[in-house]
């Protein structure tokens, strides 16, 4: 079935809207930041690059490290940009954009989040790196989409919203699992296995408060207490759960590598976060290219 130019949109040179990409300009493996200025910090570690474009928050590099292809692309804040930035890689992949029809055969990439988070137990050290092994999404993405039900974990989510007795006006929490093949591969190298929460924003919905009262203000204090066999929330952010929901929808495999930067309960935030983030960047290339 021919997807209508109102569904597929393309720019007059033959790209993707948002993105600016055409088929073929971005690898099979994908590293995904969400501040466009992180984007060359993760290229220029690169021994080429082919392809650099960037439309409003969407930049991306796309190059070679030690033979291997890869692209870097920066997804900006919020699960909203993780619709826009996961649907538009996959048409990039799945969909022929002269005939505006899906390809038979599919292709499945392997996406790679490398971002900043706030730890939520008081033993997780700034500067640390959480790999997470579940993302639980407070925003609504996932409910617009079918087939939902067979990626996300039913229990888990009756689970948190009866602990944290959550409150039916705001989206049904849902639980999504990282890749399991990513996570083997990144296993080995120490970091944190966790559990992620992804919010809606940073300053309300995570429990800051400035100038406005929040609806529940024990909400991160049920969450830092809640467990399910046997495990514990161990970090908070804005992307994760969506790429992992997304990810799973679309066929393609994902995993979040989140540098802890400041630890909620514990008050501290890291004295040089520039250099955690580059360790990390330049750990997650060594690894996905031994």
């Amino acid at each position: 079935m021919r997807i209508p130019e109102s569904e597929l949109i393309l720019n007059p040179d033959g790209s993707i809207y948002h993105l600016r990409l055409k088929p073929g300009e971005i690898a099979s493996t994908i590293i995904s930041v969400g501040d466009q200025e992180r984007v060359s910090e993760v290229s220029k570690h690169f021994d080429t690059i082919e392809v650099e474009r960037q439309h409003r928050e969407f930049k991306t590099h796309t190059g070679t490290f030690r033979n291997k292809r890869f692209t870097v692309i920066s997804t900006g804040i919020g699960p909203d940009n993780i619709d826009i930035v996961f649907n538009e890689l996959d048409a990039l992949v799945n969909i022929d954009f002269a005939s505006r029809t899906i390809k038979k055969n599919k292709e499945s990439l392997e996406i790679i989040r490398i971002g900043t988070s706030g730890a939520l137990q008081p033993e997780i050290p700034v500067d640390s790196i959480i790999l997470s092994e579940t993302g639980i999404g407070f925003d609504n993405l996932l409910h617009f989409y079918g087939n939902a039900d067979a990626i996300t974990d039913k229990d888990f989510s009756d689970a948190f919203i009866s602990h944290t007795d959550w409150n039916s006006e705001n989206s049904r929490p849902y639980v999504v699992k990282a890749d399991k093949n990513l996570m083997r591969k990144f296993t080995p190298y120490g970091f944190i296995p966790g559990i992620t929460t992804t919010n809606v924003g940073f300053y309300g919905p995570q429990g800051r408060i400035l100038r406005l009262a929040l609806k529940d203000n024990d909400l991160n204090e049920k969450i830092v207490s809640f467990r399910y066999k046997g495990k514990k929330i161990t970090n908070l952010e804005m992307e994760t759960a969506a790429i992992y929901g997304m990810a799973g929808l679309l066929g393609h495999k994902a995993l979040s590598l989140n540098a802890i930067l400041a630890n909620r309960i514990t008050g501290t935030f890291s004295r040089n976060p520039a250099g955690t983030i580059d360790k990390l960047i330049r750990s997650t290339l060594n690894i996905l290219t031994q």
